[in-house]
């Protein structure tokens, strides 16, 4: 692993009104490193990821990629300077094809405009392919995303991600609505992707079995504060954090899915 990490975030704090949804949280997030960003409802999970994207900006702190601020620039800024993203909820064009959605994608990140005149159909099908050849969608290029079984869906919006040939991947709850064999496709299928592409990925997830299974690392907020860091073995042993989850007296399973990811 990489002695300077990419993502470096120092001091975030967020109000909303009275209220301190993130309190001065600090971590950092190294090249190759699949990294979870974990915590009960009303954690500020949600608030810190939509500060590194940018969706919503900082009260205070530093957010630096490869030494690059990132407080203050637009969600488009800071794509173009490689940082992708995944929605919980994906979409994409169902009228258009899948490949034209990856084509669509290459297209804004060659700072091109989608017109009558330029069709997506013709710009870089080729590479297009070879995103979806990656994500395993290559057999499927030319089929309506409306067809597609969700978990498909959500491989389509992987390649859209990486269009942009990204650093750092940010993930907003990747297998949300996905069933179990699913989740674990997907999450295998991103883990790969890291190793092969050197990738970083932020990402946030309810579903603890995928948290264990492939998480390189996890930081765990309550309440706007970051209570622990750490490798999946020592999260799931501290106390605090199994106190948060679930008051005193539980502590978390060891998933079947851990054992059959690695």
């Amino acid at each position: 692993m990489a002695s300077t990490p990419l993502l470096e975030v120092r001091g975030l704090t967020k109000n909303f009104g009275g209220n301190r949804a993130v309190d001065d949280v600090n971590f950092s997030l190294h090249a190759g490193e699949l990294l979870a960003l974990i915590g009960p409802n009303g954690a500020g999970k949600s608030t810190t990821f939509n500060m590194v994207n940018g969706q919503l900006r900082a009260d205070a702190g530093s957010i630096q990629l490869a030494g690059r601020e990132l407080v203050g620039l637009a969600p488009r800024r800071i794509w173009r300077l490689g940082v992708g993203r995944t929605f919980q909820i994906a979409e994409t064009f169902g009228s258009m094809t899948v490949v034209q959605n990856v084509q669509l994608a290459l297209l804004s990140a060659d700072h091109r405009v989608f017109s009558f005149w330029h069709r997506a159909a013709d710009h870089r099908r080729d590479d297009a392919l070879a995103l979806l050849e990656q994500v395993g969608m290559r057999a499927q290029a030319d089929r309506p995303c409306s067809v597609l079984a969700y978990g498909d869906i959500k491989r389509v919006e992987l390649a859209i991600a990486l269009a942009n040939d990204p650093k750092l991947l940010l993930m907003d709850e990747p297998t949300a609505g996905m069933a179990p064999k699913e989740r674990n496709e997907l999450m295998a299928l991103t883990k790969q992707l890291v190793k092969d592409r050197g990738l970083s990925v932020l990402f946030t997830e309810h579903s603890m079995d995928v948290v264990f299974a492939y998480a390189d690392r996890l930081i765990v907020l309550a309440r706007g504060k970051l209570i622990a860091e750490g490798p999946p073995q020592a999260i799931r042993d501290h106390a605090k954090v199994q106190e948060v989850y679930f008051g005193s007296g539980r502590t978390f399973e060891k998933p079947v899915a851990a054992e059959t990811a690695r």
